[in-house]
């Protein structure tokens, strides 16, 4: 068969699980799809389009002959290993924060800005999961009116910390609902594994996605500003960013408001939306239809909703935008950028 073969790298966790599937709905020509991981995973076998795979141990000659390599393993890993790939032929699509500021390296959303991925050379970058969703909002606002300033609150599901933090939401849910004190509830993960302290997700919000860094800022809320102003090449934009965990599975939601350069209304908006890429527009008030997470689960589009008008500043808006991180903000952006690698003639087939 003629194709492209295809590494996942960190093939059994939440996000290259995802990536599997996503490959399997993909219109990308594969002719093999290589699973890699761990040493203590090695052995151990996924389904892909119905046949067995056994995954193998990830070292540097695994991607001999690898022309597409998914990497979803960690920013250590990707570090260390995507270099090696790129050395032995492959067009690395990395899914960590590892490459995401580097210059050289094209950080995309194909909606977006697939035009930058004609600069690159051998690795690219998957933005964040709560700045891809975001950027597939704004992206056909910014062509219309321009962005001057951008204010977000991010309610972020526990899947975006990893299997892990799901299974924590879900003991401590338990244990809650039985009767467990809060403070005999033994976290471990959250709001931040690598953090000294940690606290209950079960029936809370935790105002830290990330260590904090400059200026009080986490990581997290550090990604969403620069990586606005790399992908839309303008860091003239005001980006403020405020990230918060919620005792949600999947699925992140964004309260998102905007001043334009130019002014526009509210059905203007709308009108943009509901024409963009990758966009579902779900705004009815009256009937109560807007976004949930719970709704997005499972589906690679992004929804907004909500959509209004500031009532004190001109050329103000308010939206809500919600996206399955697993998916559109991970594992279906990374294979969408191999999907577009070929239909621009940017990767071969060895």
């Amino acid at each position: 068969m003629t194709g492209y073969k295809v590494a996942v790298v960190g093939a059994t966790g939440a996000v290259g699980t995802k990536m599997i599937e996503m490959l399997e709905q993909s219109t990308l020509p594969i002719a093999e799809v290589k699973l890699l991981a761990s040493a203590r995973s090695a052995g151990q076998t996924r389904k892909v389009n119905g046949v067995e795979v056994v995954i193998e141990e990830l070292v540097p000659d695994s991607f001999t002959g690898v022309d597409i390599a998914l990497f979803s393993a960690g920013g250590g890993i990707s570090k260390q290993f995507a270099p090696e790939a790129v050395k032995r032929g492959a067009v690395v699509v990395d899914n960590t924060s590892a490459f995401r500021m580097t210059d050289g390296v094209p950080l995309v959303v194909p909606e977006v800005n697939r035009e930058a991925l004609k600069r690159h050379k051998g690795i690219i970058a998957n933005p964040n999961c709560s700045t891809i969703q975001m950027m597939v909002a704004l992206e056909p606002i910014r062509k219309a009116a321009g962005l001057k300033r951008i204010i977000v609150s991010t309610y972020q599901a526990v899947s975006g910390a990893g299997a892990k933090a799901m299974e924590e939401l879900k003991r401590e849910t338990l244990a809650y609902l039985d009767g467990t004190p809060k403070d005999q509830l033994n976290p471990e993960i959250l709001p931040c594994g690598g953090d000294k302290k940690h606290y209950p997700i079960a029936f809370n919000a935790l105002p830290q996605i990330d260590v904090f860094a400059d200026e009080d800022y986490t990581y997290e809320e550090w990604k969403m500003i620069n990586e606005t102003h790399k992908i839309m090449e303008d860091d003239q934009i005001n980006v403020a960013a405020t990230c918060v965990r919620v005792p949600v599975f999947s699925g992140h939601s964004e309260s998102v408001y905007i001043e334009t350069e130019q002014e526009l209304t509210v059905a203007e908006i709308k009108d943009l939306l509901a024409g963009a890429p990758g966009v579902v527009l779900e705004d009815d008030p009256s009937q109560q239809i807007y976004p949930q997470a719970l709704n997005a689960v499972g589906k690679k589009e992004t929804f907004v909703g909500r959509i209004r008008r500031d009532l004190h500043v001109k050329n103000g808006y308010h939206l809500w935008i919600v996206s399955d991180n697993l998916l559109k903000g991970a594992a279906w952006n990374s294979v969408q950028i191999a999907e577009t690698l070929h239909e621009m003639q940017l990767v071969g087939v060895k």
